[in-house]
Formats: C-alpha cells, sequence, structure tokens
C-alpha cells in the first residue's frame, strides 16, 4: 500500500502547507510566519493588532481605512476627521477593492438567521432568545447598531433592538421616564402601535377565592404570576401595599402588623413602635402622635414584669427569684438558670454578663468588685491602690489561719491536700492533680504565696518555693548554686 503524508492546512495568503511549528491562526485560518502581515501595508501582525477580513489580514489602522465609517464624528482627535473614502483602493473591475460577496445557501424555513435566512454557522453564531444570528446580522433593527449580549433587547415584534430604540419604540413615554430632557417625548407616532405594551387593567377581585384561602386584602385568588408572599400568607402585586400611605412594598420594607396586615417601616414604627423621647435619631421621630398614655398601653401587648408569676420546681428555677426560666430570658452561670432581670451583682445591683459575672461560695453572683470586697485576699499587697482600703460593711468571710478547724471537711483524697476541707472553684489551685485552697497554697517551710511560676512539688507531698526546694532536697557541695550562700553542707 502506497504511502500517503498527511494532510496540512494551507496558507491562504501562499497556499502553501502550514506545519505546526510555524503556524499563527486567525479567523480560522492558519498563516506562516513571515506571511502573518498586514495585506495593504506589510506591517508584521500579532493577536493584539490583527484584523481578519475575508481570509485577508490586516493591521487595525488599514482595516478602519478600508471598511471602517468615515466622515465626521468617527474616532477621537483631529486625526479621525478624515473625509478618506477609500478611493485609493479602488480596482478596476469595479469592486472598490472588496471582495466579491459569495453567493450565501439559504436555510428552510425558521431555520437559519432571522434576518437574511442563511445558513448560521458555530463561528459566526450569535444567540437572542433561542434564535441564532449571523455576526454580521446581529445589529439594531433600527438604527443598526452592532449589538452584543449587554445591550440586546428583543422587541414583541420579535426583532432585536438596542437599548435606546427599544425604548423609544416600546418603552413607557411621558414626563417622569428617563433622564434628561430628551427623554421627556412622548412620540405620538409610535403610542398607537400595534407592539406597544399597555399596562393591566385586570380586576384581582372578578375572581373569588375560598375563605381564608385568597388575598388577604381583596379577597381573590391569588395566581402564581402575580403571588408575593408574606408570612405564609399570598397576596396580588398590585394588593401588597402599606395599609396606611399605600407605598408599593417589597420583601426588604414589609413589615408584618399585629392586625394580620402589612405596612412600610414608616408606619409600621409610627403605629406600633416605641413613641416618646429617645427612640430613633432626630426630632422628627420624638412624637406620640397626639394619643394618650391609654391609647398607647392599649395597642401594646401587655408584657407581665412579674418573674415570680409561674413557679418553678424546687432547684430548676431562677436561684433568686424561683421562678420559672424561659429560653428567651434565659442566662446561664456555673450550670444554673437565671432571669435576665434577676442576673445583677447580690450587693450593689449592677446587670451583670459572662464577662463579669463571678460565682460566689454562698452560690449567688457578684461583679467582681463586689466578689474582690467578700472573698478576695484583704490587706497590703493585694490588688492596685483602689483596693487597699478598709471598707465599713462586714469582714468578709474567708479564712484567714492556716488550718482552718471549720467548715465542711471533705472525702479522702478530695479535698485541700493542706487542711482537709473542701475546696470551691473560686478558690482552687492545681499542683501535680492535687487540688489546694489558694490561702493554703503556700511554701511549706517559709509560708511565702506560690503561683504556677515558683512552684516545686516535694517527695513528701508538700510544696515549697524554689530556695526552700533547694535547700532541703537539692545538691550540695562546691560547684552548685551560684555564691557562697550556695556552698553549705546543712
Amino acid at each position: 500500500m502506497p504511502f500517503k503524508p498527511a494532510e496540512n492546512p494551507k496558507c491562504p495568503k501562499c497556499g502553501k502547507s502550514v506545519y505546526a511549528a510555524e503556524e499563527r491562526v486567525a479567523g480560522g485560518h492558519k498563516f506562516h510566519k513571515q506571511c502573518f502581515k498586514c495585506g495593504m501595508c506589510g506591517k508584521m501582525l500579532d493577536s493584539t493588532n490583527c484584523a481578519e477580513h475575508e481570509s485577508e489580514l490586516y493591521c487595525k489602522n488599514c482595516h478602519g481605512r478600508k471598511y471602517g465609517p468615515k466622515g465626521y464624528g468617527f474616532g477621537g482627535g483631529a486625526g479621525c476627521l478624515s473625509m478618506d473614502t477609500g478611493a485609493q483602493f479602488q480596482s478596476t473591475d469595479g469592486t472598490n477593492g472588496h471582495f466579491e460577496p459569495k453567493p450565501m445557501s439559504k436555510a428552510p424555513e425558521g431555520e437559519g438567521c432571522p434576518r437574511c435566512g442563511g445558513f448560521v454557522y458555530m463561528a459566526e453564531q450569535m444567540l437572542a432568545r433561542g434564535r441564532a444570528y449571523h455576526k454580521g446580522c446581529f445589529k439594531c433593527g433600527e438604527c443598526k447598531k452592532g449589538l452584543d449580549s449587554v445591550n440586546c433587547c428583543e422587541g414583541p415584534d420579535r426583532n432585536i433592538y438596542c437599548k435606546v430604540c427599544y425604548g423609544k419604540k416600546f418603552g413607557p413615554k411621558g414626563y417622569g421616564y428617563g433622564k434628561g430632557g430628551g427623554a421627556l417625548q412622548s412620540d405620538s407616532t409610535l403610542i398607537e402601535s400595534e407592539f406597544t405594551l399597555k399596562p393591566s387593567t385586570a380586576d384581582t377581585t372578578a375572581i373569588k377565592a375560598s375563605p381564608g384561602q385568597g388575598c388577604p386584602r381583596c379577597g381573590g385568588v391569588v395566581f402564581a404570576a402575580e403571588q408575593v408572599l408574606s408570612k405564609g400568607r399570598e397576596w396580588h402585586r398590585k394588593c401588597y401595599k402599606c395599609r396606611d400611605c399605600t407605598k408599593t412594598l417589597d420583601s426588604i420594607i414589609a413589615c408584618d402588623g399585629p392586625d394580620r396586615d402589612v405596612y412600610c417601616k414608616t408606619c409600621y414604627g409610627k403605629k406600633w413602635g416605641p413613641h416618646g423621647y429617645g427612640f430613633a435619631c432626630g426630632s422628627g421621630f420624638l412624637q406620640t402622635d397626639c394619643m394618650t398614655e391609654e391609647q398607647l398601653a392599649s395597642q401594646k401587648p401587655m408584657v407581665s414584669n412579674d418573674t415570680t408569676s409561674i413557679k418553678a420546681p424546687e432547684g430548676q428555677g431562677c436561684p433568686r427569684c424561683g421562678g420559672m426560666v424561659f429560653a428567651a430570658e434565659q442566662q446561664l452561670a456555673k450550670g444554673t438558670m437565671w432571669h435576665k432581670k434577676c442576673f445583677n451583682c447580690n450587693e450593689c445591683h449592677r446587670p451583670l454578663d459572662s464577662m463579669i459575672a463571678c460565682d460566689g461560695p454562698d452560690r449567688e453572683i457578684h461583679c467582681r468588685a463586689c466578689y474582690g470586697k467578700l472573698f478576695g485576699p484583704k490587706g497590703f499587697g493585694f490588688g492596685h491602690t483602689p483596693t487597699l482600703v478598709s471598707t465599713d460593711v462586714q469582714s468578709a468571710p474567708v479564712q484567714t489561719d492556716q488550718k482552718p478547724m471549720n467548715g465542711p471537711k471533705a472525702k479522702d483524697g478530695k479535698g485541700c491536700t493542706r487542711c482537709g476541707y473542701a475546696v470551691y472553684e473560686a478558690e482552687k489551685m492545681l499542683s501535680k492533680n492535687r487540688i489546694w485552697h489558694k490561702r493554703c497554697f503556700s511554701c511549706f517551710e517559709c509560708h511565702k504565696s506560690l503561683d504556677s511560676t515558683n512552684l516545686n512539688d516535694g517527695p513528701n507531698g508538700e510544696i515549697y518555693c524554689r530556695g526552700c526546694y533547694g535547700r532541703n532536697y537539692g545538691p550540695r557541695g562546691v560547684g552548685f548554686g551560684m555564691g557562697a550562700g550556695t556552698l553549705t553542707m546543712a
């Protein structure tokens, strides 16, 4: 079988085969690198300045001179105010320098380009409403302006228009539409056109719905094309407006009132919102709408402020008032639920939150200042200057001796390692999986208060400061420690 070499595409300019190493692609054709130049001025081209027309390559300037618009107003600057008609490119055969158009094959009815009727191939296809146009035919039906997917508008006559022509032909007319004086036109020649959109005057109450199923305002049946939802109820788009000012509403500004009607935010605030000084901003809101206190109170839902009206089972309610605590007013502190109203300091009654609330040994909550006065350490060296005060209140119920002999004893291995009494969370200190009172957390020998930075656990189960630990359990002799004080054999 004879060898048949693979066929390569031909260069449109020289007619020779083009191989992959030297090909340049433009307009679906492959050119040699040396043939990829302007057909008029011979300038070498690339992908940024190449313009293709009927398999011929041009630079942008030559393409504009030969095929672009002519006359005043095209381009910018004096250099573009040219009356060049391209006469120098006219040929003797009467074609004016252009290639003869190829005969177009017509497509079957309804399958080709809606404007010229020819076949539309993928490389030149422009889509509008499911119909394919040639790129050259995809222009406004009035001003012939080239269109794209951004500014294309399809009219009721199944033709395509730019936005300006579509607005002139099918848009609303009269004062208030558009911008500037150019839009204040009535264009009487097009008002009575057969394609002019007429406003709908359908009566929404003509078809009555079953009780409780139609539009809440007019009672008519609501179909899907005009349906607007609000709080599970269906409204006509025409009826979905403010009850008081009849302002058209949407999902952003609609407010459902207690009377099961809809309002705009302003009317809702006037009718159902708080009144008087301090609400909202500006003097425009300092109003009561000439309503008495009885009228205001009658329109607002009654809220009971007595938290003890519903008693809770023993040990399950609010620790302060004993009432039932619901989720909307719940505040948590150490596993107990409080009313938001009751969640304040037991001493100064300051409202608390999760950042400043402190649980005391008396199972009450306190602010930090009152907790420090009642249960914190006393005397010189604790806290900063404001805490070095001697209050005239009752003495704080804290233990000041090293080993108190009162209070509940803890079970073996569960209390403080030093005194054996129960340890609460507010005073707990940890050391090697053992718990201590804050007052007991001191050196076993010199009784210096300790913390996690200077703590040393001894072999006897006690805790020491660094100095005492070194003296009792550290190495001895020359070379250990620093200074003459460490050279001891004690």
